[in-house]
């Protein structure tokens, strides 16, 4: 059950302090045989081009140390003002689909307690 506390210990959202970048909605589960669990995690960073880029580098360190498998749900972009505390999560990927927005809202949610996060299905 190494994979478990693994699981645990990823942190379910992380992205840029600030700007306007795309991110990804990434399953994170088990390959332990017996074992289904799973997390959801968001990624989203200024420096990828694409979103595969994103889930790409997420997924490589993630999988390194074996027992953990990613698989990606979508993706869209992310506003973050850090000088109003806001996030809006917006917009799909166009390799992945839209991810589901609500997931990663409540996620950041998590990470940003005294921000306002929204989200929108319009935009790109």
């Amino acid at each position: 059950m190494a994979s478990v506390a693994r699981l645990a210990a990823i942190p379910e959202a992380d992205i840029d302090p600030d700007g306007t970048f795309k991110y990804v909605l990434i399953r994170v589960h088990s390959t332990e045989e017996g074992d289904d669990s799973s997390v959801d995690i968001v990624r989203g960073y200024a420096w990828a081009e694409y979103h595969a880029d994103i889930y790409d580098r997420v997924a490589a360190e993630l999988e390194k140390g074996g027992g953990l498998d990613c698989e990606c749900l979508g993706g869209g972009r992310i506003k973050h003002d850090s000088s109003v505390k806001k996030i809006h999560v917006y917009g799909y990927s166009m390799g992945f689909g839209r991810a589901n927005h609500s997931v990663s809202t409540e996620k950041l949610k998590v990470r940003y307690p005294d921000y306002e996060v929204t989200w929108a299905d319009e935009g790109y």
